[in-house]
């Protein structure tokens, strides 16, 4: 996979004169019902706000300005919920103000953020007369369509002899002057075929343009603004840093106790024996032939140790032939059986760093359901997908095991690491695990080329 052919998948799918048309219910869906809405959030949030502005020299008018504001806000979000629902991108919601305090500081706070005001104007002005104009194009263009592709049903019952000009005589004097229609009423039938198929040809075109229309207006005035998203992310990177360094000490915190619980103590068992059978080698041959036998085998099990902890972060066969045949492998050599299943297709070229990451989940995940959910089988899956809405790719590991289930995720235990290392990459990280089983895991990692 590559850049260049995510993006030009999206744009076919996005673009595509058959998608266009598919997307025209939804799209209608949105159009039609535009004028009774609007209709009635200006009249409702004008009414009271007028109220409320005429009463603002007593102090019953702040708390009915203040709900002005909050009946702008709720048809604004309406908004919001209609454009996603016709299939447009998720427009993100603003953050508005909160207060600890009150009833009369909750009562000012819309009254000091500027998102409320630009809810308001959105609803009683712009949003309004932007109604109206799509509105009255939608009608126009369906009934045209409409109206011109079915003409010649409803044509045989206009009574002849009621029209004394025909539309298509006029047209075609207007265009080829001197030239004479032979039978007006077959002509009015013709045009009006023809501006049926005019219409319904672009019909998607324009359903498309007006609700991107009113998108591009909601993005602007019923949106987070710039700075926030900065402020956002921003909080979500010092979030994310934190997340990274404290799984990076927990990883090192584990590596170091499963060295100084395996390897380490094999070592030292080693050079003891070393040590005595240096001593017995001139007085007992064969007691010091035994003792080297089994200093051979401790080095022989401290090696095999250490490569079972090296497994945990790169093992040869992910840098050699990728991830999905280093999880088959991990798979094979589990205590417990584990069913691997790949719906990634093949020759997907996954980022090195992304592919590293997702084999450390799984296989913690698998050695967790292994030590402690009493399964007799583990199934393990690796799945791409893609969300339109950020034309972004996830990577999904999803383990799921048919053990007693009861599973939380304790901080500095194997889940919460997990999850800590998947916030430090930007991934979520979901569980569900009744009394009873089953417990299925997933981590979503971005992935990012």
């Amino acid at each position: 996979m590559t850049t260049e052919t995510v993006s030009a998948t999206s744009v076919g799918d996005r673009t595509g004169y058959g998608a266009l048309w598919r997307a025209v219910p939804r799209e209608l869906g949105f159009l039609l019902p535009l004028l009774p809405i609007a209709v009635v959030a200006f009249s409702v949030t004008i009414t009271v706000f007028a109220l409320g502005a005429g009463l603002i020299v007593t102090f019953i008018g702040i708390f009915v300005l203040a709900a002005a504001l909050y009946v702008a806000r709720a048809f604004g979000t309406l908004e919001l919920v209609r454009l996603r629902a016709a299939g447009m991108p998720e427009v993100t919601r603003p953050q508005f103000k909160t207060s600890q305090g009150g009833r009369l500081a909750r009562a000012f706070v819309p009254l000091t953020d500027g998102h409320y005001w630009l809810y308001l104007l959105h609803t009683v002005v712009v949003g309004f007369i932007i109604s109206i104009l799509t509105w009255s194009l939608t009608v126009t263009w369906v009934a045209a369509a409409l109206g011109g592709l079915t003409f010649w049903f409803w044509d045989r019952f206009i009574p002849e002899g009621n029209q004394d000009i025909y539309i298509s005589e006029v047209v075609v004097e207007f265009l080829f002057p001197g030239v004479d229609v032979a039978d007006g009423r077959s002509g009015d039938a013709v045009l009006n075929l023809i501006i049926g198929v005019v219409f319904a040809f672009t019909l998607p075109f324009v359903m498309r343009g007006l609700v991107n229309l009113h998108h591009h207006f909601a993005r602007g005035m019923l949106g987070a603004w710039r700075s926030e998203a900065l402020e956002r992310q921003v909080v979500d990177l010092s979030e994310s840093r934190g997340a990274a360094i404290s799984a990076e000490g927990h990883s090192l915190r584990r590596l170091e106790r499963d060295i100084h619980d395996g390897p380490q103590q094999r070592l030292v068992r080693l050079q003891m024996d070393l040590a005595s059978a240096e001593r017995a080698l001139e007085k007992d041959p064969e007691n010091a032939r035994t003792l080297i036998a089994e200093a051979t085998e401790q080095s022989k099990a401290a090696l095999d140790e250490l490569r079972a902890l090296s497994r945990g972060f790169a093992p040869p066969i992910l840098m050699d032939r990728g991830l999905a045949a280093a999880l088959q492998s991990m798979a094979a050599r589990n205590a417990v059986p584990v069913k691997f299943a790949n719906a990634i297709d093949e020759g997907v070229q996954l980022p090195q760093e992304i592919e590293r990451n997702a084999y450390f989940i799984a296989s913690e995940l698998v050695t967790n359901a292994t030590k402690h959910s009493g399964a007799s089988e583990i199934g393990l899956q690796l799945a791409l997908r893609r969300v339109p809405e950020g034309d972004n790719w996830w990577l999904d590991v999803t383990v799921a095991d048919s053990g007693r289930g009861g599973a939380v995720a304790k901080a500095g235990h194997g889940l919460a690491g997990i999850e800590e290392r998947l916030r430090g990459l930007g991934g979520t990280f979901e569980f569900t695990s009744p009394v009873g089983g089953p417990t299925v895991v997933t981590a979503h990692l971005p992935v990012t080329y």
